[in-house]
């Protein structure tokens, strides 16, 4: 089913409405940055990430989780290993994804960016289904932001250096070019 966009939401998409999220400074959404994540560090599945994403990470949970539960960060997106495209923040809108940050010379990336999570780790590799969903989404924002271009599209290592190693070296940046 092709991917279609209504005001700033994607469908087919599960949709989590995160309250880290807040107004862009102005309109413009020109960059794309492509994350990792996954809870706790090299798990998979789960009801975790979201919990993260939406304020309700139990410290509990997880001994991980005792340094992390009161972050205030989301995605607009995140792409789990099978495919499936959860949104946390409309496009529209500015999430909190990529903290201290500089891109061709601009810092706070958040104000202009795109963050889209790949469910992984930044030192293995991603799956098909991954790079599809990334490819089909990536392709409808720049339909729908012409600003962003696939020079436009990057990594948070490469805005956050010596601080993000994500999405790290797993990830084959140019099969995922290939399908852009």
């Amino acid at each position: 089913m092709p991917l279609s966009l209504n005001q700033g939401w994607l469908s087919p998409a599960r949709h989590c409405e995160s309250p880290h999220q807040d107004e862009r400074p102005d309109a413009e959404v020109s960059l794309l940055v492509v994350h990792c994540i996954s809870l706790p560090p090299g798990r998979f599945g789960g009801p975790y990430i979201d919990d993260l994403f939406l304020g309700r990470l139990a410290p509990a949970a997880h001994p991980y989780f005792e340094d992390i539960y009161q972050l205030r960060v989301s995605a607009h997106c995140l792409i789990r290993r099978d495919g499936e495209l959860v949104q946390y923040v409309p496009f529209h809108r500015r999430a909190w994804h990529a903290g201290v940050s500089c891109f061709d010379g601009r810092d706070r990336c958040n104000d202009f960016s795109i963050g889209i999570e790949l469910e992984g780790t930044d030192t293995g590799d991603y799956t098909n289904a991954q790079y599809q969903r990334l490819a089909d989404v990536s392709r409808m924002l720049m339909c729908t932001y012409p600003a962003i271009t696939p020079t436009r599209i990057t990594g948070h290592s490469d805005i956050a250096p010596g601080r993000k190693t994500d999405p790290g070296p797993g990830f084959d940046w140019k099969r995922f070019r290939a399908m852009l």
